[in-house]
């Protein structure tokens, strides 16, 4: 299986910023991902990329051949993401992310940078698209983890950890691994994936969103922790009081669905304004 290794590039850069990358001593493909600004992930029309390319969110529960869609998906992840399908719903990724911002908004009228973290939170998703790379999607979408220590048995589909590179480390198989116990999250290695994408996007062009909200987009799809409360030890004091945030956000972002579709048109200058204040 092709492993890889990512190199961002920043806005107005070039692939040859990126130089090879060793890994255990074997040549490893580098896959050039762009960082454009924050604006350029946004369309004038609110319709983003993903609009377009109709990209749909994860469903593990649904009753379907899709399970084994998913289960194969995820374990080409696990087998791929180590220290070296996008399933239906019903509606479309821009109505998922207006949904879950709409819903926020009306619950916390005054967190409006709440808002406009719900509105941009899986737009690291357009690494499917050809002009952002179109990596593969084990490379972009599905549940992230720690690499370098013990894999939690709340990862989703963890007996093909077995099959892992890592499983074989005794370094790696421990609580805490290679980690310091409450060294905090920004200092731990996490699987790649469209939160790491975006949240590293609005990081580099000097987003004004709290570090709460760069938590959120950057730790969305870290299921074991704000779902499981597993690797809690790894935290420090600033992500636990993010985390807060994190577990507010994710009962919109997971259950935001609903069949009254968004006015695109009507509540465009709402989040226009949000995103110049960015």
């Amino acid at each position: 299986m092709d492993r890889y290794r990512y190199c961002v590039i920043p806005s107005g850069g070039n692939k040859n910023q990126c130089e090879l990358v060793l890994d255990g001593g074997f040549k490893v493909p580098i896959v050039a991902v762009l960082m454009p600004p924050i604006s350029m992930l946004l369309v004038t029309r609110l319709g983003f990329f993903l609009e377009t390319a109709n990209l749909k969110r994860l469903d593990y529960d649904v009753e379907s051949e899709r399970q084994k869609q998913v289960e194969e998906f995820y374990k080409t992840t696990i087998l791929t993401k180590h220290m070296t399908f996008d399933p239906d719903l019903d509606e479309p990724q821009i109505e998922h992310l207006l949904q879950t911002a709409e819903a926020i908004r009306k619950d916390y009228p005054d967190e409006d940078w709440l808002h406009l973290t719900a509105l941009i939170h899986d737009l690291g998703k357009v690494l499917l698209l050809p002009k952002f790379g179109e990596l593969p999607q084990w490379a972009v979408v599905g549940d992230t983890h720690p690499l370098g220590c013990a894999f939690d048995e709340s990862i989703v589909h963890h007996k093909y950890f077995n099959e892992n590179p890592d499983s074989n480390n005794p370094a790696y198989q421990t609580k805490n691994g290679i980690y310091p116990e409450g060294c905090g999250l920004d200092n731990v290695m996490i699987s790649w994936g469209h939160d790491d994408y975006m949240y590293l996007v609005a990081k580099e062009n000097g987003t004004t969103l709290p570090q709460a909200g760069l938590f959120i987009i950057r730790y969305h799809s870290f299921y074991p922790l704000h779902r499981a409360g597993a690797y809690k030890h790894l935290m420090n004091e600033e992500d636990v009081e993010n985390l807060k945030w994190l577990q507010i956000f994710n009962k919109y972002d997971l259950y935001s669905k609903s069949k009254v579709h968004v006015d695109i048109e009507k509540v465009k200058p709402y989040y226009l304004s949000l995103i110049e204040k960015t």
